[in-house]
């Protein structure tokens, strides 16, 4: 840390209480208070170097050798200045640092302490150290944190201005080009950084030489400088990601509630204990926080931000604070959790979770999807693609569709949930979003499970969220034995499946037809190639390759038809050959399977043929 001593003679003062008193041996003839404290001093030393003070004896002096009183409650600095100004009025040593140098400056340009009154005088010598103060990166915090006490002279000074542009500069630049003392901040520590060991402290051993090397010197500042520093850095082009980080760093040192682990238990015990000034500083905290984060998507994490959004639902703040933080949250929605999703509400909704915030949420989300597609040059997009998303926004658009199916089924057991807003939030995403419907489909089966009652037609109603032609396999067979789906439903399940098996046994034999022919092919070709160059080496490693091929080949379709015996068992237990004896009399019913006769011809034309009857021509018996 840099010094500078000023002064040659030894101490002459000593304190008394709250009384300074100068030991010269001359009895005093002037006493200046300072708040609390007062200073027992002579006229000469005084009026000899401080314009003010020369005009204040001049004026209340009531004849040469009489004493005088008087108060100098508005010196920047208060006592502690005054103490450094008087020492240096007698010559006696004292030394300037970075902590005081900022109220020593301020306080010497308030008692007029210029060269008109002596050479070397202390606003020049106080400018000059201040100077050298700035060039150091430690310092210059030091500095800066010393303007609070002295705000509005330091910036008439413009003192501050000078300290931010000095930190802002090195912030953006490399620290190794410039003075920086490797430990950080030595003086004031963080408790988790502290620590002993063998009885050294090790709490200024951690270095920095990242892009986070000054988050930790800055974080001491208040919110007022800390805003201006922040500002500054930024219009010097650093990087968002490096200021999105610092702010993140600063949020986590004075937001308690960051570092806490939000419960419905916790979260209204929280706010009631909070004292109302607190909550009030908190909620200011938070709003000028969320003002600084750079607007750049992705620089700030989603979960950062949805942590910020709870905090903001428990001081109130703002509406216009949290529609922002949902707007960041929403832009960046395929980058969240389903843990971050589950915000405990805290309005006057009866859900457990705070439904509405996730549908504004996925709202703001789909908004900008559809601004990116709509931004997308025709000449790039192909016909049908700003409707149906590009390949590259087609995945982060499937990731909120998975994820928001994982939150309808996390809160679909919540006995409040209403069927609207299940149906609100599910159909916001797009039908080509879910290349599979195995998580709507599961969030509406645990919702159907827990609110038992709801009616018929609400079940309907529920269940034309999913596609039925995009279910799993697996999915496909719990919901044909679900007792809880619409028989619409089910039939509607069991039809698909049923082509999807006729379109796979046909896909089989046109696989066992192409083989046939192209063994016959490799066999004529080879006999071919034996007669016109009988004995050529290169043609039989041909023919062998394309034979074990072939025998490749017909591995595979074994396979494929040990999975059609066993579709043909499934087929059979769930009734596709008989005919249903009871359903239900205004329900449709299940589609038949009619078995026709096989005839002469191709292999494919002796396969079993299978007629698809669609639901909606069967009648009721």
């Amino acid at each position: 840390m840099a010094f500078l001593r000023l002064g040659s003679k030894s101490e002459i003062f000593h304190r008394e209480g709250h009384t300074w008193v100068c030991t010269s041996g001359l009895p005093s003839d002037i006493c200046i208070n300072t708040g609390e404290m007062s200073f027992n001093l002579h006229k000469f030393p005084l009026l000899s170097r401080s314009g003010l003070l020369e005009k204040l004896i001049e004026e209340y002096s009531n004849g040469e050798g009489s004493s005088l009183n008087l108060r100098l409650d508005d010196i920047p600095g208060g006592a502690k200045a005054f103490e450094l100004i008087s020492k240096f009025c007698y010559g006696v040593r004292m030394e300037l640092t970075a902590y005081n140098i900022v109220s020593v400056r301020c306080a010497a340009e308030y008692l007029r302490m210029t060269e008109d009154y002596g050479d070397g005088n202390l606003v020049m010598q106080a400018e000059a150290f201040l100077n050298e103060v700035l060039g150091n990166w430690s310092d210059s915090v030091r500095a800066l944190e010393a303007c609070e006490e002295v705000m509005p002279q330091a910036e008439e000074l413009h003192i501050v201005s000078r300290c931010i542009e000095s930190l802002a500069t090195k912030a953006s630049t490399d620290p190794s080009l410039f003075s920086r003392p490797s430990s950080g901040r030595e003086t004031r520590p963080s408790p988790e950084d502290s620590g002993l060991w063998n009885g050294i402290s090790t709490a200024t051993k951690t270095q920095h030489t990242g892009e986070d090397w000054w988050y930790q010197d800055v974080s001491f500042l208040s919110l007022l400088l800390y805003r201006r520093l922040i500002l500054a850095i930024e219009s010097r082009g650093l990087r968002p990601e490096t200021i999105a980080a610092s702010v993140v760093h600063y949020a986590r040192r004075y937001l308690p509630l960051m570092n806490r682990q939000s419960s419905f238990d916790d979260v209204n015990s929280t706010v009631t204990n909070m004292p109302n000034t607190c909550e009030a500083d908190q909620r200011a905290l938070l709003e000028e926080i969320v003002g600084l984060l750079p607007n750049k998507k992705g620089v700030t994490s989603t979960k950062f931000l949805i942590r910020l959004l709870r905090i903001a639902m428990v001081l109130h703040t703002s509406p216009s604070c949290r529609e922002n933080l949902e707007m960041r949250v929403g832009a960046q929605l395929d980058q969240a959790s389903l843990v971050d999703l589950l915000i405990p509400n805290m309005g006057y909704s009866e859900t457990l979770y705070d439904v509405d915030c996730v549908q504004r949420i996925l709202d703001h989300f789909m908004l900008v999807q559809q601004a990116a597609a709509l931004a997308t040059p025709p000449g790039i997009a192909e016909e049908g693609q700003i409707m149906k998303g590009s390949p590259d926004s087609l995945t982060p658009i499937t990731m909120v569709a998975n994820l928001i199916d994982a939150f309808l089924a996390e809160v679909a057991s919540d006995v409040n949930f209403k069927l609207p807003k299940f149906e609100a939030l599910a159909a916001t995403i797009p039908d080509y979003a879910r290349p599979v419907d195995d998580g709507l489909y599961h969030a509406i089966d645990v919702y159907m499970k827990t609110h038992y009652w709801i009616a018929d037609g609400e079940r309907e109603q529920l269940c034309r969220l999913m596609n039925c032609q995009k279910l799993s396999l697996e999915a496909s067979t719990h919901a044909a034995q679900n007792e809880r789906l619409p028989l619409r439903v089910i039939v509607q399940v069991l039809f698909f499946e049923q082509l999807r098996l006729r379109t796979s046994i046909s896909g089989w034999f046109f696989v066992s037809d192409n083989l046939e022919n192209s063994q016959n092919q490799i066999n004529s070709a080879a006999a071919q190639q034996q007669r016109d160059n009988g004995g050529d080496d290169d043609v039989k490693q041909r023919v062998s390759e394309l034979e074990k091929d072939c025998s490749s080949m017909k591995e595979e379709i074994q396979k494929l038809m040990k999975t059609k015996r066993s579709w043909r068992n499934f087929t059979r237990r769930l009734g596709f050959n008989r005919k249903s004896n009871s359903c239900c009399p205004k329900g449709p019913k299940a589609s038949k399977l009619r078995a026709v006769a096989p005839s002469s011809g191709n292999r494919q034309q002796n396969s079993e043929k299978i007629e698809v009857v669609p639901p909606e021509t069967l009648k009721v018996n």
